[in-house]
């Protein structure tokens, strides 16, 4: 018994669902359908806003530019020159011609003779450039600056003015030791040609002493400079060969 009771409950449960769910799906369609005519019946109803903005037409596009101005002639200025200006062909050939006198230019001055103001050019405190007769500028001897110290002369210049030669004797002890090369004196040479200051500057100590022993004998012609004697500031080489001796 308690079967058949629930068969029969449940067949009924299943037909009254079915029931219910037509029922509200017919409602909800006839709720939509009139949601759909109401606007359609009448459009008064709508918000004015809404409708004006969905019938308003786009702005239209701004409007172009305007074209560039045309650009302005340039008009050629004639140029005419100051001799066209001022000189034009005569029309008419003038009946009377007009000479136009100058007057004769004063005498430069300065000229004349001393003390005759009166005859010819002649002008007071003048020279004797007023009778023809023109005095020659007088020569001034300008002396030759002086020196203020020793020329300085290259050695090679110098070496052509050697008058008295000493050959330097080779020491011994740089012999035996195979020291050779060459040493460089500075040397002050003075107006008569002697040597007044002498000093190594380069070369192997070994040598040094026999150089300048020799170089101190040396002569030399005096260094001219505007004909006037003068100190020379020079450079002496000595070489040593340990083949030569």
């Amino acid at each position: 018994m308690f079967e058949d009771s629930m068969l029969e409950s449940g067949g009924k449960l299943k037909s009254s669902a079915r029931y219910w769910m037509w029922a509200t799906f017919s409602f909800w369609a006839v709720v939509l359908a009139i949601l759909i005519l109401i606007p359609l019946l009448f459009p008064e109803a709508l918000p004015k806003g809404s409708l004006t903005a969905s019938l308003t037409a786009p702005p239209p596009p701004p409007p172009p530019p305007p074209p560039p101005p045309p650009p302005q002639a340039i008009k050629p200025i004639p140029i005419i020159s100051e001799i066209d200006q001022g000189l034009h062909a005569p029309t008419k050939i003038p009946h009377d011609i007009h000479l136009i006198k100058e007057d004769a230019a004063p005498p430069p001055a300065g000229t004349g003779v001393a003390g005759m103001s009166g005859m010819g050019n002649g002008a007071a405190g003048g020279v004797f450039g007023g009778m023809g007769m023109n005095t020659p500028a007088p020569k001034i001897n300008v002396a030759p600056p002086k020196p203020t110290g020793p020329a300085r002369i290259s050695g090679g210049v110098i070496a052509g003015m050697r008058t008295t030669f000493v050959q330097p004797t080779y020491p011994p002890i740089a012999r035996a030791a195979h020291v050779g090369g060459t040493v460089v004196l500075h040397a002050i040479i003075s107006k008569t040609g002697t040597i007044e200051k002498l000093e190594a500057i380069s070369g192997p100590d070994m040598l040094k002493g026999a150089a300048t022993d020799a170089v101190r004998q040396w002569r030399y012609k005096p260094y001219l400079l505007n004909d006037v004697p003068t100190e020379v500031d020079t450079t002496i080489t000595v070489n040593f060969n340990l083949n030569g001796g």
